[in-house]
């Protein structure tokens, strides 16, 4: 069983989103790409970037980069 892992981006700011996976910061992403590297090196399957019971978008989803 996969364990249950709460992923936060935050509205852009500035130099891209920042990324916290399980309350730790992981990184700063500027495009969906860089959130699915950050997820990945975490240990989450980068294919959960659009689950949202795992990942919180706040500020936008991950269109959403100005």
């Amino acid at each position: 069983m996969e364990r249950h892992v709460v992923v936060v981006v935050q509205p852009p700011c500035g130099g891209g989103r920042r990324v916290w996976v399980d309350g730790h910061d992981a990184g700063r992403a500027r495009r969906p790409a860089d959130v699915a590297e950050l997820l990945r090196r975490a240990g989450v399957d980068p294919e959960r970037m659009t689950d949202t019971a795992t990942v919180e978008w706040r500020g936008g989803g991950p269109q959403s980069w100005r």
